[in-house]
């Protein structure tokens, strides 16, 4: 295991710059040519009223003046914190290069009362019109600068996507009509039909995303878009859609239509599609083909400001999916490959299990294996914990070294919970369920704290790594030898090579490694954590620091 005191301790000696160390060092940030993979992609996941507030003039609307349970309210974080985090460098130093925000349209104007106090909709997941933005997270103004900032750092923006479900019914907020929703099955889960065609849970209206039956709009949201001036528009854009498709205007329609005009007006680079294994894969199939239709057409419209020739990326929460079950998810009474059905990668909520239960090559291993042989073409996302996971990896964030070390030189996709390079606490007296996951993001420890500052330093390390180098988390693992752990990752698309060499578990001081005929004799390399440049003589390079890990990239 992790000599957890040593490492902390060499943290302090690289922020104080202390190291023994007499190598030179330098800084490599010339990753120009280095091409973004998502499958390798390093992503940071916020809850965008949690993160940061960048303006205080919009935490207050709908009169939304209730009191709610401990952190079941809007606690004032938006689009323009964000932004303003960006524009910092805080993702740049973190090593992230995509980030995905928490629903920002529209929510129901009231709360409810689940039971643990009054809840209003700060999370996001109850829509109440998706064709606008909730102005307690900004304006669309506000969505198109956070875009333009982002990608001007080399990140991809990633929405989350809800067409399941519409918010909670209140005095405030009437049902969608019968034709829309149905209120009265409460899932089971004990076969496909009882999680798809049912409510999650009681007064949550679910979409009859089956129907194949025109609809009209909502009395209510017609109702509201004249109020706003904006009926005719919007309305003209439906005809449009409907006319250039040939859908019939059934539920699940106009919702795919509306996610992707934010595509098709902000270049958005990817979708989280939240509760997908509740609604029929089809539907997905259908929101993929549209969401692809609507980048290549802002990609057309917008041509000096395309990233790469990456399509428009989509990921899927199927709660309960893990990367041992391959390209399926078991109902029960019938498998499903969401792969197929509109996905490029899918949440893999089996990872913090096995990063408890492994050591680094077992889990690495596996991992590659798998990614590389029945998922080769697809990626899953990885995670230590999540804004609805009560299990955690770490809820008392006593393993953050752990944490970081397996999540991000893990092959696959990494998810960054905001927090857990700074140790948020993810248990908070006085909350109830899932709002202990989701506190305020802790920017004054960052800024006073010293452990906070050598964690959050040992995610940085590894996730500029990560970044750099898709061979981290889509190339191909070989362990090079056991003891000491080095191994290798080795991915090639194209013109593009990429290989590293990883140390585990080292000694502290002077190390000699061998580079097992990765890197020829006088190339040289730099350690990436502890910013040493060496040279291969022999088979061997030799790198005398602090630490018990050695991150080798060719310079």
């Amino acid at each position: 295991m992790k000599k957890y005191t040593f490492l902390f301790l060499s943290l302090v000696f690289i922020i104080t710059g202390c190291s023994g160390s007499k190598s030179v060092t330098m800084n490599n940030n010339n990753t120009s040519k280095t091409p973004f993979v998502w499958e390798g992609a390093n992503v940071y996941f916020l809850l965008t009223d949690r993160f940061y507030n960048g303006d205080k003039s919009n935490d207050l609307n709908f009169n939304r003046t209730k009191t709610p349970g401990k952190l079941r309210g809007f606690e004032g974080g938006d689009i323009i914190g964000i932004t303003k985090k960006i524009e910092s460098g805080y993702f740049e130093k973190l090593g992230i290069n995509a980030i995905w925000l928490t629903p920002i349209v529209e929510q129901i104007h009231d709360g409810v009362d689940e039971g643990t106090g009054l809840s209003y909709g700060f999370h996001g997941y109850w829509a109440k019109d998706w064709t606008a933005l909730d102005p307690n997270f900004g304006t669309k103004e506000d969505l198109a600068n956070l875009v333009k900032i982002a990608h001007e750092k080399g990140i991809r923006i990633v929405l989350d996507g809800v067409i399941n479900h519409t918010g909670p019914v209140t005095p405030e907020d009437p049902v969608w009509p019968s034709d829309w929703v149905r209120t009265g099955v409460v899932c089971d889960y004990k076969s496909f039909e009882n999680t798809t065609m049912c409510t999650l849970v009681e007064n949550l209206p679910d979409v009859k995303t089956e129907s194949t039956q025109n609809v009209e709009l909502p009395p209510f949201l017609i109702e509201k878009w004249k109020k706003e001036g904006r009926y005719e528009k919007e309305v003209a854009s439906l005809d449009e859609f409907f006319k250039r498709t040939g859908y019939p205007r059934s539920p699940k329609y106009y919702i795919i239509k509306w996610l992707t005009d934010y595509i098709l007006e902000f270049g958005i680079d990817g979708y989280r599609a939240d509760t997908v294994k509740h609604t029929e894969e089809g539907v997905w199939a259908d929101f993929k083909k549209e969401c692809d239709y609507a980048f290549e057409t802002w990609k057309k419209h917008h041509p000096m400001q395309v990233l790469d020739q990456n399509p428009f990326y989509t990921i899927a929460e199927v709660y309960g999916y893990g990367i041992s079950g391959g390209q399926d998810y078991d109902f029960g009474d019938r498998k499903v490959n969401y792969f197929q059905n509109g996905f490029n990668s899918m949440i893999n909520f089996e990872f913090k299990w096995n990063a408890g239960q492994s050591d680094y090559e077992t889990l690495f291993s596996k991992y590659s294996n798998h990614l590389n042989n029945e998922l080769k073409g697809y990626s899953v996302l990885n995670y230590m914990s999540s804004h609805d996971d009560g299990q955690p990896f770490d809820a008392n964030r006593v393993k953050g070294f752990e944490a970081g070390t397996k999540l991000l030189l893990s092959p696959g996709m990494s998810q960054v919970y905001y927090g857990d390079e700074s140790n948020r606490s993810l248990v908070v007296e006085g909350t109830q369920g899932d709002a202990t996951l989701r506190s305020n993001m802790n920017w004054d420890d960052i800024q006073n704290n010293d452990d906070t500052k050598f964690m959050l330093s040992h995610w940085q390390k590894l996730g500029q790594f990560r970044r750099n180098h898709p061979a981290v988390g889509a190339g191909v693992h070989k362990q090079l030898s056991s003891n000491p752990y080095l191994f290798s990752r080795t991915y090639s698309k194209g013109s593009f090579t990429d290989k590293v060499l990883i140390g585990l578990d080292l000694p502290e001081g002077r190390k000699e490694l061998s580079v097992y005929s990765l890197f020829e004799n006088g190339t040289k390399l730099r350690d990436g954590f502890s910013n040493q440049v060496t040279e291969v003589v022999d088979g061997k390079v030799i790198i005398d620091s602090e630490f018990g890990i050695v991150l080798l990239e060719k310079i």
